[in-house]
């Protein structure tokens, strides 16, 4: 028994650490250096995710780093689910902590919101599809990046335990405070109504 969860606790260090490593490659800071267009970090927001690279003006580079971000999400948890749910579970949960801290760029990462949208979709595709419909919805209306990625993050732990097993909503739950951990300065803007809209250059 003894081994047993030994090697239990082992399965979840090595999902954690894989999924860390995993989301932390920064695929917004490489296509932009790769493309000659500079440190991200040093425009807009700081961040490196795809908001945050579109506001370059340059949709090609964007749209390739939503995808590569949304990859990493999907690949952690396609990758450890093999092994178990829940090491699936813990490794987009580690995916979205490694975009949204990465150790290499000294923890200053991006907002995580592609990323978690690739978990939810490998974890549970409907609760992915809900939260990325509310993401659409709320941004067509409101043209707001962070207001509709708040709004999709709050709603999704909602559609997870409607959906979904306990554990599936504890990672929509820690899902949800991570958003809102890293959207603290958009939240403040939100607030005076000084956030950017989408698209808006820096």
């Amino acid at each position: 028994m003894f081994h047993s969860d030994f090697e239990l606790v082992l399965l979840y260090l090595a999902a954690s650490l894989g999924g860390y490593l995993l989301g932390s490659v920064p695929c917004g800071l490489i296509f932009t250096n790769l493309a000659g267009m500079g440190d991200v970090r040093n425009i807009g927001s700081g961040s490196i995710g795809a908001t945050n690279v579109l506001r370059t003006g340059n949709k090609s580079i964007a749209a390739a780093t939503l995808l590569a971000d949304v990859t990493k999400g999907a690949a952690a948890v396609f990758a450890f689910g093999m092994l178990g749910t829940t090491p699936g579970l813990i490794a987009g949960l580690g995916a979205v902590l490694g975009h949204n801290f990465p150790v290499w760029l000294r923890f200053n990462g991006g907002k995580g919101i592609a990323t978690s949208f690739g978990v939810l979709l490998v974890a549970s595709w409907p609760v992915g599809l809900l939260g990325g419909l509310t993401w659409i919805v709320m941004a067509a209306v409101f043209r707001i990046s962070s207001l509709a990625s708040l709004a999709a993050a709050l709603a999704v732990p909602f559609y997870m335990y409607w959906l979904e097993t306990d554990h599936h909503t504890a990672l929509a739950v820690a899902l949800a405070i991570l958003a809102l951990i890293c959207h603290r300065e958009n939240i403040r803007r939100l607030l005076k109504r000084e956030e950017p809209k989408i698209g808006q250059k820096s």
